[in-house]
């Protein structure tokens, strides 16, 4: 098929949002995939646990899935492999520590034999007809990749996510000299990070918060306690060595930290001082100015160990009064009304907390304009496509590659599921794919859609009505009830006449219907709960859900 060569980038996430980033690379009948993360539901996805593409594209075409490579090992962008990995198995690569936080996911998912292969950077991949070479960049986390794919029709160039630190905690720096290598080559399209697009100049180096940490822990009288990211190794690394210091021990509380500190020192990542990590029961024991500890909870998540120490909910930690605690990261879109609420009920138990970035306590492991300006003319791409960020974010991305020369023409802004499509010609968007949100409650993978949402967005705010009565098969007449048991609607012992006055309703109703010889479940039960619906609402001006029971007897 040498005349008909089509090159396909197909995002599946990641696009007009944050988080859930996938993209598939697809030529002819074969394709691989960059990614497959999870985001976080939204305020109003009630009881929703996380967010996964919709990846029944995949599933269509199994067969022509030649790979998974995987930029890093932040859960946007491998939360969703457990899930993806029951219904396809294919290899994945990815770098050292990338792989052992996915296997350590995988391992709670009951999930064995997945092939996974360790890559470095600069390593080059063959799978199917592309060419997978890896690029070292700097992130939040060590072990971050860019991912070149090498292909009959050009280089695509994928940054994962980004920024140019120049003195980084470990001292491995982005691989300038590999991006402008490419650049020379000749690049088909670039696809970049635009999540610090709106950002002016350059993000600050991840070592200047080990230097303000220094400061901290030597200014703090009693004890400390930080949160931050589980996977922010450096940012770890920089906690436990600023600990060791000043002759603090360090305690890691949150199973999440824990987990990641356990896989990231097994693994070389995390150069923790001896004598420094201790137990939690060791550390409640020591002198205040003796003790430090390490915590899950910096997006003020319900259910975090840092929550549960504001809301004095904590088995093993309490908050005392002249605790330091620094909040090392940035609210999250949609999370700051939770992280204020945690800092506020810190304050209010006596701590001290730190928490505005302009302390210095947290930087961004992204780029800023003039990093991504710098990524856009050492690649030197004929097309570029925005990914990883907001609608708006895309936008900006896009007009500042047009600052640079780039034909906006040549650039697409585009939605998940769009395909563009490249040939020999050019290149265009050819149309588009399933593409969306999969929820994931409990143990359910999608099975809570829009209607179920629905429902429980109304329980939640005008509450249930269930209406049980008995009727006589033969005659239709009501033989026991109605009787009314409400949640969340009203406070039933001061609501009697209004719950009698629905009684009352049903009855009549019901002998309505009755000598209509109406006697089709559906009908009485729609006509219940229309009554008692217009009922409630004239007196209360609420909707409750209402749900009539009608049982049968002879």
């Amino acid at each position: 098929m040498p005349n008909r060569q089509k090159l396909q980038i197909i995002p599946l996430g990641g696009l007009g949002e944050i988080g859930k980033n996938m993209t598939v690379i697809r030529y002819n009948n074969q394709m691989i995939l960059i990614d497959a993360g999870m985001a976080f539901p939204e305020d109003e996805m009630l009881g929703i646990d996380i967010v996964i593409p919709d990846y029944s594209y995949l599933m269509e075409n199994k067969d022509m899935l030649r790979g998974i490579f995987i930029t890093h090992g932040h859960e946007d962008h491998i939360g969703a492999l457990p899930y993806l990995l029951k219904d396809v198995n294919v290899p994945i690569f990815a770098t050292r520590l990338t792989l052992g936080l996915i296997q350590s996911k995988l391992k709670e998912g009951n999930l064995s034999n997945i092939k996974a292969t360790v890559v470095q950077p600069r390593d080059s991949i063959k799978v199917g007809p592309f060419r997978v070479e890896f690029l070292r960049v700097n992130h939040s986390i060590p072990d971050a990749v860019a991912i070149a794919v090498h292909t009959p029709l050009g280089i695509i160039v994928h940054t994962g996510d980004f920024k140019f630190d120049h003195t980084p905690v470990t001292g491995e720096k982005l691989d300038i000299h590999k991006f402008a290598e490419l650049g020379d080559k000749g690049v088909l399209c670039l696809m970049s990070d635009s999540t610090n697009v709106e950002r002016p100049g350059f993000t600050e180096s991840e070592s200047s918060v080990g230097r303000m940490f220094e400061e901290a822990f030597k200014a703090a009288k009693d004890r400390i306690i930080i949160a931050s990211f589980a996977t922010n190794v450096h940012r770890l690394q920089q906690v436990f060595t600023a600990a060791y210091q000043t002759n603090r021990k360090v305690a890691v509380v949150g199973r999440s930290m824990i987990n990641t500190v356990a896989i990231s020192s097994e693994l070389g990542y995390l150069d923790i001082p001896p004598g420094t990590l201790v137990e939690v029961d060791e550390v409640v024991n020591l002198p205040s100015n003796q003790a430090c500890i390490l915590t899950t909870g910096s997006q003020g998540e319900p259910m975090s160990a840092l929550t549960r120490m504001a809301m004095n909910d904590h088995r093993r930690i309490e908050i005392q009064p002249g605790d330091t605690v620094i909040i090392s990261a940035n609210p999250i879109p949609g999370n700051e009304k939770s992280v204020s609420r945690t800092i506020d009920l810190l304050f209010k138990l006596g701590a001290n907390v730190i928490y505005e970035s302009f302390q210095g306590m947290h930087v961004s492991g992204h780029a800023s304009q003039e990093e991504l300006k710098l990524m856009l003319n050492m690649v030197r791409p004929k097309y570029f496509i925005p990914v990883h960020g907001e609608y708006r974010m895309l936008i900006k991305h896009a007009k500042l590659a047009e600052t640079l020369g780039i034909p906006r023409e040549n650039t697409f802004v585009a939605d998940n599921g769009t395909i563009i499509e490249f040939t020999k010609k050019g290149a265009s968007i050819a149309g588009k794919v399933p593409a969306g949100k999969v929820l994931i409650d409990g143990l359910g993978v999608g099975d809570v859609g829009n209607i179920v949402l629905r429902d429980r967005k109304q329980l939640s705010q005008d509450g249930i009505l269930i209406v049980v009565m008995t009727i006589s098969r033969s005659s239709g007449a009501i033989v026991a009830g109605p009787d009314v048991v409400t949640r969340g609607f009203v406070y039933v012992r001061e609501s009697e006449s209004l719950l009698e006055e629905a009684k009352d309703k049903v009855r009549q109703t019901m002998n309505r219907l009755k000598e209509n010889r109406v006697t089709e479940w559906a009908v009485l039960k729609g006509q219940v709960r229309e009554v008692l619906s217009k009922h409630f609402y004239e007196k209360t001006r609420r909707r409750p859900m209402i749900l009539p029971i009608i049982q049968e007897v002879e």
